[in-house]
């Protein structure tokens, strides 16, 4: 859409275009919303009210670099419906929905259980661990915490700590063997 058609001047031109662009196509994206949110209205809602804020964000920061703001407007819109699900696969993945344990799911859990023994001895491990970490140099505890609490890849390692990645798996080789050494 053409800025001259709705007037203004230049310094608030951006915002203009964006009040015009979205009375006209706004129809046009309530219908589509719907459709991507299977006739949901809060969803489709939703949808659109991120769809807007995305596009004025942007449309603030770099108003030059959006040539067609109509079809930006429909490409900010299926973002952010791909957001939206991807967000709800993870919230799926982590929450039960509706699910009610059963006594007979509960006692199936609790037969799994391992027991007292082990678990005394798995909660002993663990605190000799913590007092073998916290007894580390801090460059090292900080080694450990990326590699093994964050569990980052060995080249994110190496950029975090600003060395190679070979010196990154050389120093988490050390590190398991001066762990090990303290915990036998």
């Amino acid at each position: 859409m053409n800025i001259t058609t709705c007037g203004g001047d230049e310094t608030t031109a951006y915002r203009e275009q964006f009040d015009c662009t979205w009375r006209d196509v706004q129809g046009k994206l309530r219908r589509r919303a719907r459709l991507l949110c299977k006739g949901d209205p809060s969803r489709a809602d939703d949808l659109l009210s991120d769809t807007a804020l995305k596009v004025h964000l942007y449309m603030q920061r770099s108003p030059d670099r959006v040539k067609n703001l109509a079809g930006f407007f429909f490409l900010a819109l299926n973002h952010a419906f791909l957001d939206h699900a991807r967000r709800r696969g993870r919230e799926d993945r982590v929450i039960e929905h509706g699910a009610e344990w059963e006594d007979e799911q509960c006692i199936a859990v609790a037969d799994r259980a391992l027991p007292i023994d082990q678990q005394l001895a798995l909660k002993q491990q663990l605190a000799r661990m913590e007092a073998a970490v916290a007894e580390l140099a801090p460059a090292q505890r900080t080694l450990f915490a990326l590699k093994f609490e964050d569990e980052l890849p060995y080249p994110q390692i190496a950029d975090t700590l600003g060395i190679s990645e070979a010196l990154a798996r050389k120093r988490v080789e050390l590190l398991r063997k001066k762990l090990r050494q303290k915990l036998d």
